[in-house]
């Protein structure tokens, strides 16, 4: 099997990186998932990583499904669906219309908001707690969490909040999390392969990318007992700072 996209072997290998740390990221550090981002977009071109990604996405969805299927349930879902899909779909249009360049500094700015608000999250809980669980609360947070993983596949940080704020314990924030990204991973889909952001070439990396995402899925709960937890957290967040930044400016 040739080596898809015009890349080297160094290149593959460092994308393999990206793929596990996609799969660790599924058992205990959600926040690794931008590191995968970063790095596709910046060896792939940025509206090329959209569509890399997914296919990843969808597999880890569908690996991770069972382990928290009993901890949610259909009904909790369905009432965050209308308005994300309408914001996938206006997401759709603006994918489109931009070039490299721009989806290159939009995901930036988006993996840089996503940075603030998991700082937030982190050092401002009791504001967060506070704020209204409304619906109006709901359509935000869908709407941010449509755009967001449609440029960027980087929606993680929203749901974390909007999850926040509603008090889940922990399963069910596993739980529905693991519900709701398939169906809306599972539902970019066609709108990626209508742009050609999904194609034979990109699925043919997603086969040479998916032993590491598998090993980082069934290994990553032992590997994660290994790293100290608050410096992984610092080092994610200035690494985050300072791929955004240069996404988005340089």
């Amino acid at each position: 099997m040739t080596i898809p996209y015009d890349v080297t072997w160094l290149a593959i290998a460092i994308a393999c990186l990206g793929a596990f740390s996609l799969g660790i990221s599924k058992t205990g550090f959600p926040g690794l998932a931008i590191v995968n981002v970063l790095i596709i977009a910046e060896i792939f071109g940025a509206k090329n990583s959209v569509g890399i990604i997914l296919p990843l996405l969808v597999v880890c969805d569908i690996v991770v499904l069972p382990l928290f299927w009993k901890h949610a349930t259909w009904k909790m879902i369905w009432p965050l669906v209308p308005v994300t899909f309408a914001a996938i779909i206006g997401a759709w249009f603006l994918l489109d219309a931009i070039n490299d360049l721009t989806a290159r500094r939009v995901i930036g700015g988006i993996i840089l908001l996503m940075l603030v608000l998991q700082l937030i999250r982190e050092f401002k809980k009791e504001f967060l707690e506070h704020l209204p669980d409304s619906r109006i609360f709901r359509w935000i947070s869908c709407g941010l969490i449509g755009v967001s993983t449609m440029l960027a596949n980087a929606a993680g940080p929203v749901y974390s909040i909007y999850a926040l704020v509603h008090k889940m314990p922990k399963m069910l924030f596993l739980g529905v999390g693991a519900r709701f990204f398939l169906l809306v991973n599972l539902f970019k889909m066609p709108f990626l392969g209508q742009l050609d952001l999904i194609n034979p070439e990109s699925l043919r990396l997603n086969l040479w990318l998916l032993p590491a995402l598998l090993i980082g899925i069934f290994l990553g709960r032992k590997v994660i007992h290994y790293v100290p937890q608050r410096t992984f957290e610092i080092l994610l967040y200035a690494f985050s700072a300072i791929a955004g930044l240069r996404m988005l400016f340089f």
